[in-house]
């Protein structure tokens, strides 16, 4: 039972660890995929004067 509860907490962080390399690599490798969408919007705004 030990040997599992290990394995689990080896993956856990292993799995923490692939998240943040992912997070910082993710940008340079997959620039497309971290931008945010770009479009102009512009709305009237009514001031109520």
């Amino acid at each position: 039972m030990w040997r599992l509860i290990k394995f689990l907490i080896y993956l856990i962080i292993l799995a923490g660890i692939g998240l943040v390399a992912f997070a910082y690599l993710g940008p340079i490798f997959m620039p497309g995929d971290f931008e945010p969408p770009a479009q102009e919007v512009t709305m009237p705004v009514d001031l109520g004067q």
